[in-house]
């Protein structure tokens, strides 16, 4: 089973220079967009990649670097494309996503527009539960903790590869996670400065064993990573538009 994942961005919700962190996971043929930020569309743009080559996308929480792009994805969708892609939505974030993210600018009561299964085709996801969303393709949303009230959630792929969209630093997940064999590889977020107050800084990153930093690549920093570059432990950087290739 071959896993890609292409990270379209890899910047902070302030960047301006890696764009948002929101990743392409390819696997036996379907490719899914992990969240939709508002450089979404712009990304796939300078990639060469039209919205209706993507199989699914996947919400993980609903700040605007992580759906601030669907408006236009659902419009080019349904007037350009005529295509209703999948989209896979924890269950405690359908209402929030609707109601509170794209409402405003999707409802269109003249044309019978109401809701999310206007424009895609909704699939609801439940937490702990390996969903296999493709033929050798599964995925589990695991609860993070991220703003207080607000639901988040990070992603378990193929059992194989953890991706933390966005979480304050859990350090018993990480290492229980390497040592029930539960996943090989760790993709986190990484604010460069401390403390970590929603996010995981890089100073509670380097307090994990060599062990498994040799496994962490890190993602959604701040455009000053440069300065990071050689401080970062046995931890990777990934790169803005690169693909990675999961054995």
């Amino acid at each position: 089973m071959s896993l890609q994942i292409q990270m379209i961005g890899t910047g902070s919700a302030f960047s301006k220079k890696f764009y948002n962190n929101n990743a392409l996971v390819t696997c036996n043929g379907f490719t899914l967009l992990v969240d939709c930020g508002y450089t979404a569309p712009r990304a796939l743009h300078e990639l060469g990649i039209e919205i209706n080559h993507i199989n699914g996308l996947l919400i993980t929480h609903i700040h605007a670097d992580h759906v601030g792009g669907m408006e236009e994805f659902a419009f080019r969708l349904k007037y350009t494309y005529k295509y209703r892609m999948k989209l896979f939505v924890p269950a405690d974030l359908v209402d929030s996503l609707w109601n509170q993210s794209l409402r405003g600018g999707l409802e269109n009561k003249s044309e019978g527009f109401f809701g999310l299964e206007d424009y895609f085709e909704l699939i609801i996801m439940e937490e702990a539960v390996s969903t296999v969303i493709h033929s050798g393709f599964t995925l589990e949303l695991i609860r993070s903790e991220h703003i207080r009230d607000k639901p988040s959630y990070s992603l378990l792929i193929n059992e194989k590869v953890f991706y933390s969209s966005d979480t304050k630093f859990n350090y018993p997940l990480l290492v229980g996670l390497h040592e029930e064999q539960r996943c090989q590889y760790i993709l986190h977020d990484c604010q460069l400065s401390s403390p970590g107050i929603v996010h995981a800084s890089l100073n509670e990153l380097l307090t994990l064993p060599d062990t498994i930093q040799g496994s962490v690549m890190l993602m959604h920093y701040d455009d000053y990573i440069e300065e990071f570059i050689g401080k970062t432990g046995k931890m990777t950087i990934m790169k803005q538009h690169s693909t990675y290739s999961f054995p």
